[in-house]
């Protein structure tokens, strides 16, 4: 027997201020190796549907933490054109297999999770290096942008969050953080949504930069959360060649992205950020800009989905059916 949950269900059972803490130990423990994590593929899928250009990417993410009942596999598609569709731009399912006999034990929507889990990034990468923060500048205003924003707000009193987009999104966005009792309001350009700010997030698909990095003041925290291919970039070389630090969560993989790409630094150059919340990397006095190099890890969806699975089945909640 196999139990569905749906994108309601989840959500009714995910906690996110205690989801924080589950992504962080499983950071930890993937840094410390105690995970199986195999390459995750990306392949261009829908060419020949709509012309010979592909309409979106699949992403295949397994992973399995070591003592956990069960292991993950995620399955992603990254759609731009959905925007237009009125539909979400990523769409993910995880099902949860049995790690001690390899049967099906859970199928469960994953848009919510991946969005929830990337968000406690920025939650743990601000808990660690910028606790005191309450001005927080955002470029984009997807779903990112409020989990991002949502999940900072657990460790932090924000007194002003600034939303920037270069299209309107950034006020629905900015409404939609506000009706939650969120200080967010849109700004008109991604310099008012950085300078001053004590803690920029980038949660974008772009491929050049999205703001100057002039416009920072010194002893930012950086959060780049959207660049996870060598196509996209999100900040200016400058911001990562000239930072005190640079944390990922994955690094072999965040040196493969056109943010790195574009820098001068490589795999070696970045501290693993499991390292950090384990308290295996020691922060230097430096007041520098520290930059914190998201590309997402099956790990994360692993941990994040069994916690969600655990609550509802508590709560007797989903639904069972037979394969």
């Amino acid at each position: 027997m196999v139990l569905l949950l749906s994108e309601e269900t989840v959500r009714t059972h995910l906690n996110l201020p205690t989801l924080v803490d589950v992504v962080g130990d499983a950071l930890a423990k993937q840094a410390a190796g105690e995970v199986e994590r195999p390459d995750r593929p990306h392949f261009p899928v829908g060419a020949g549907l709509d012309g010979d250009e592909p309409t979106g990417t699949g992403i295949t993410m397994p992973a399995y933490i070591h003592g956990e009942e069960q292991y993950a596999t995620k399955l992603v598609g990254v759609h731009e054109g959905n925007v237009d569709r009125g539909l979400p731009t990523i769409n993910a399912q995880i099902a949860l297999t049995d790690a001690r006999t390899g049967r099906p034990e859970a199928y469960m929507a994953g848009t919510t999770i991946t969005n929830a889990r990337t968000g406690c990034i920025g939650a743990l990468a601000v808990r660690a290096l910028a606790p005191e923060t309450i001005t927080l500048g955002v470029i984009g205003a997807g779903a990112q942008a409020r989990w991002q924003t949502r999940a900072i707000a657990t460790v932090a009193g924000l007194d002003d969050v600034r939303i920037y987009s270069p299209s309107d999104s950034r006020i629905a966005c900015a409404d939609d953080l506000s009706a939650e009792g969120l200080p967010a309001r849109a700004v008109d350009t991604p310099q008012a949504a950085v300078a001053g700010a004590d803690v920029v997030v980038t949660a974008t698909t772009a491929t050049a930069p999205v703001f100057p990095a002039d416009a920072l003041d010194p002893g930012t925290l950086v959060v780049a959360v959207g660049a996870f291919t060598a196509e996209m970039q999100e900040l200016d070389p400058a911001v990562l060649d000239d930072s005190a630090a640079v944390f990922a969560d994955v690094p072999s993989e965040a040196a493969e992205t056109g943010d790195l790409l574009a820098s001068d630094l490589g795999v070696a150059d970045l501290v693993p950020l499991g390292d950090l919340i384990a308290g295996r990397h020691s922060l230097s006095d430096s007041t520098g800009t520290r930059v914190v190099a998201s590309v997402g890890s099956a790990t994360l969806d692993a941990a994040a989905g069994a916690a969600v699975y655990r609550r509802a089945v508590e709560a007797g909640d989903g639904t069972t059916v037979s394969l």
